[in-house]
């Protein structure tokens, strides 16, 4: 077995493979999952957006060729629901987008074709692998001690990219603060569901109390299968558990619905970490805090990042280079990219967990029948200054 590698990349998820991808096309890479087979558990509501808008900025489709083997739906049309029912919709119809707005996933199967794609760039592959420490010399990370079935290793690189996820504990190692604040994750529940009667063309969105504050999704999978489930905001916590909101509204929205799968865990909603890079580290991905603060979602974020560090990672490697200094390009470009966005979005995000059932009646009622050129902050803006500049007074004092 080797030891010695120009890029290490710690996780498998979205993030690491398509970095470990990257890296490899003028790299040695080591990709290693702590898990005996990638893709799985599911930790996923398994959406991603097609459509490019302020809701969302980036699309899939410029990180990845869409495979129909783990597409399960195309998304067509996107409705949300107040408390009160008033409902907003938008279509590729109404839209004007030949195809669909969004994709659903087969996680396991995406998850597995991005490892593949980055063993046939190049990469070397560890499953089973846990990464249990750093190797850092005179401040600069110099690889990852690791342990793979009970027996433990050390394994050299230039550059470690962290890809491990909520909290990261690579990024701790090497001295960064992962750490998140209770208000600023989210607590979900989702079952994969049969007999879920919906459009297999819709997806669904429902917001209020009822269901804890935060959001509740339907998205469809194919054959009356969906996922569905909801986060409910750290600040919103209480001691009902997202479980029980869960199965409150599945019960009352889909009485025949039977579970096949349960997941539970948590989302980071955070802004971004002040700092992703050190002498000879990278995150990427949940490691680096990159879910959308407003929406939860994070394989898009993933992929940007991802994509981003294993072309950064690699030059640095190729100068000889893998100080903070140079290793700060990638934080740039990304945060050029998603920065000034993603700090609006939090912002967002703060006043939509702030708002109470009648607000978010009237924030509907506000937006219902909006047309798609008034899809931009200036004219959502002059839209609630016009019909309910309450609403713009309270935005402006939390964001």
């Amino acid at each position: 077995m080797r030891d010695e590698y120009d890029v290490i990349v710690v996780g498998a998820g979205p993030a690491g493979s398509i970095a470990a991808q990257h890296a490899a096309a003028q790299c040695d890479v080591l990709l290693v999952e702590k898990r005996q087979a990638i893709g799985e558990p599911i930790r996923c509501a398994e959406g991603v957006p097609l459509w490019q808008s302020p809701i969302f900025p980036k699309s899939f489709s410029e990180y990845v060729q869409p495979d129909p083997n783990w597409i399960a739906s195309e998304v067509r049309r996107i409705r949300a629901t107040s408390p009160d029912g008033t409902t907003i919709e938008v279509s590729s119809e109404t839209f004007g987008v030949d195809g669909p707005l969004a994709f659903i996933i087969e996680r396991k199967l995406f998850d597995r074709q991005l490892a593949k794609d980055a063993a046939r760039a190049g990469a070397d592959i560890m499953v089973r692998t846990r990464a249990s420490g750093l190797i850092i010399d005179e401040n600069v990370v110099k690889g990852v001690r690791a342990n793979r079935l009970g027996d433990e290793f050390e394994l050299t690189a230039k550059v470690v990219i962290a890809a491990d996820g909520l909290e990261s504990q690579v990024g701790r190692w090497g001295g960064i603060n992962t750490s998140l604040e209770a208000k600023d994750i989210a607590s979900c529940a989702q079952y994969y569901a049969e007999n879920v009667d919906v459009s297999q063309e819709t997806v669904d969105l429902y917001y209020g109390s009822n269901i804890g504050g935060g959001y509740a999704w339907v998205f469809p999978k194919g054959d009356k299968t969906a996922n569905v489930g909801l986060a409910v905001p750290g600040s919103r916590c209480g001691a009902k558990r997202p479980i029980d909101y869960l199965d409150e509204f599945a019960a009352k929205r889909f009485p025949s619905a039977q579970p096949i799968g349960l997941i539970l865990g948590g989302i980071a909603i955070s802004n971004e970490l002040r700092t992703i890079v050190r002498n000879g580290l990278m995150l990427v991905g949940d490691a680096a805090h990159h879910t959308d603060p407003l929406t939860g979602g994070g394989i898009v974020p993933a992929l940007e990042s991802g994509t981003i560090a294993g072309k950064v990672a690699s030059k640095a490697v190729r100068k000889n280079d893998p100080s903070e200094r140079v290793l700060r390009e990638y934080q740039t470009e990304y945060n050029h990219s998603f920065g000034t966005m993603r700090r609006l979005r939090y912002s967002c995000k703060e006043l939509a967990v702030s708002l109470s059932d009648e607000e978010i009646n009237r924030v509907m009622r506000v937006l219902n029948g909006i047309q798609p050129g008034e899809l931009s902050l200036k004219s959502i803006t002059m839209r609630f200054l016009r019909k309910d500049p309450r609403l713009l007074l309270k935005a402006r004092q939390l964001v």
